[in-house]
């Protein structure tokens, strides 16, 4: 395995392709059979699958919806093939014109140097909460 491909490093160049807007780079980092769970609660809850449902479901919505969204990837924990990063997310809701800045829990899992699943766990409230 190069270092291009250890599990950190796989989740990294996601939340930079994220944050750069670049979903073909994102997608690339998933696995075609990926499962992609929204937390209970937050607006876009549910679980995705291959790469193309990840992105139409997630982030153009979540670019649709906010100016700026941002996942900040703070600290990783990484366990062999499970990647935890503590993160936050900021941005502001085009709708109220509301400011959301949360911590998150996001939980990878990566095999082969894809994203095969991936678990967020967010205070929902808070998001719920700039957006009325």
């Amino acid at each position: 395995m190069s270092d291009f491909d250890r599990p950190a490093d796989v989740v990294r160049r996601q939340y930079l392709a994220s944050a750069a807007g670049d979903l073909a780079a994102l997608r690339d980092t998933l696995a075609p059979d990926v499962e992609w769970t929204e937390m209970a609660g937050f607006p876009l809850a549910g679980t995705y699958r291959t790469p193309e449902g990840v992105t139409s479901n997630v982030m153009e919505k979540l670019v649709a919806d906010w100016d700026d969204w941002t996942a900040h990837d703070d600290n990783y924990v990484v366990d062999g093939e499970n990647v935890v990063v503590l993160a936050r997310y900021t941005a502001t809701n085009k709708a109220t014109g509301k400011h959301v800045h949360v911590r998150v829990a996001h939980h990878f899992v990566v095999r082969g140097g894809k994203i095969v699943r991936f678990e967020q766990f967010v205070d929902t409230a808070k998001v719920l909460a700039a957006m009325s």
